[in-house]
């Protein structure tokens, strides 16, 4: 039985549930492949447990219990405080998995690849940063980042088959935000932005900062990606987004900014009647061609696919040479730990069938 090295940077809720699954496919995976993915190290922000042969079972569980119950992983025995997943020593080749949202780990992800080691990705920090990190990260097949756009859905597996097979993207469609597809589906319903806002936050819908969801800039970083992908040389400033909210909102203390959200309501109220009143639908949507880019609430016709889109789910629609009059359209769920940790789990095991 072949042992397939993982060390894993992140153990929030996509991060847990990433272990979970990787437990509970072991005995499928040693049947249909010959190998077990055995985590050498996992790390959160304040340090690492590692083991040389792979943490086993019990270990996993407990670093599980520690951190639904919001312990650090320091608190367990064997754990080194403060201990940096950079410098972890390796004897051989593994796949670092970045399950975080963490910025700055493009550098140390691009020396361990230099390195022998392969890279899976939900974060997309590292791909969002500079072209040149891009391009480091990438180069050769060697990371594979299906979960950072559209969460489980076959989003970059989709565009880079498309790509590698000859054919020319003429334009991207999509809405890939599941907190803003559900705020759009709650206004179209009649409440106030104010309202859904809270009880998407209250459920665990947003950010800890709302701020962040409602800016876009998540959505941009994601149709950053989506132009590199596709071919396009693009610096993060080639894609801007439009905020839900105006820039004297943006510096207050995130509190206030809640206390404050009804602020919010008329103008985008008024969006929605303006949309409704066009016959058409209200959403946020990036448009990429390869002269530029759009990331902004936008009307879309009633009998668009865009316009059809309820609750979180997201769409993604291509157009190119060769689906043309009939655009090629992947639609799911965009957002969730289950289905994003299974797209992370896919990569990895796609990784280890290519390259052990």
């Amino acid at each position: 039985m072949q042992t397939i090295p993982l060390l894993q940077i992140g153990l929030g809720g996509v991060g847990r549930e990433l272990v979970r699954q990787i437990l509970a496919t072991e005995a499928p995976l040693a049947r249909r492949y010959g190998f077990r993915l055995a985590h050498v190290a996992l790390a959160d922000t304040t340090g690492l447990l590692s083991a040389a042969d792979g943490l086993d079972r019990a270990a996993l569980e407990a670093i599980l219990v520690a951190k639904e119950h919001g312990q650090s992983i320091t608190t367990l025995p064997g754990s080194t405080t403060g201990s940096s997943w950079e410098a972890f020593p390796l004897e051989q080749r593994a796949i670092f998995v970045d399950v975080s949202a963490a910025p700055g780990h493009e550098v140390p992800l691009a020396a361990r690849i230099a390195a022998g080691c392969r890279v899976v990705l939900a974060n997309k920090r590292p791909l969002s940063t500079s072209m040149a990190a891009f391009t480091a990260l990438t180069a050769h097949g060697a990371t594979r980042y299906e979960a950072t756009v559209g969460a489980g859905l076959p989003v970059i597996a989709t565009l880079q088959s498309l790509i590698d097979s000859g054919d020319t993207i003429i334009r991207i469609e999509a809405a890939m935000s599941g907190t803003l597809g559900y705020l759009c589906t709650e206004l179209e319903a009649g409440k106030p932005l104010s309202v859904a806002l809270r009880a998407a936050h209250a459920l665990g819908y947003t950010e800890p900062d709302p701020r962040d969801d409602l800016s876009g800039a998540d959505v941009a970083r994601k149709a950053l990606i989506l132009a590199r992908t596709s071919g396009l040389n693009w610096e993060p400033e080639a894609v801007t987004a439009e905020a839900w909210f105006p820039p004297e909102l943006a510096s207050v203390h995130r509190d206030e900014f809640m206390a404050r959200a009804e602020e919010l309501d008329a103008p985008l109220a008024a969006r929605v009647a303006e949309a409704r009143a066009a016959g058409g639908a209200l959403r946020y949507v990036a448009t990429l061609t390869p002269t530029g880019a759009s990331v902004a609430l936008r009307v879309v016709p009633a009998d668009h696919p865009l316009a059809t889109l309820r609750g979180p789910d997201n769409l993604f629609s291509f157009t190119s040479a060769r689906y043309a009059e009939r655009p090629l359209v992947v639609r799911g769920p965009g957002a969730g730990q289950p289905v994003t940790a299974a797209g992370v789990l896919a990569d990895i095991i796609a990784t280890a069938r290519e390259r052990w």
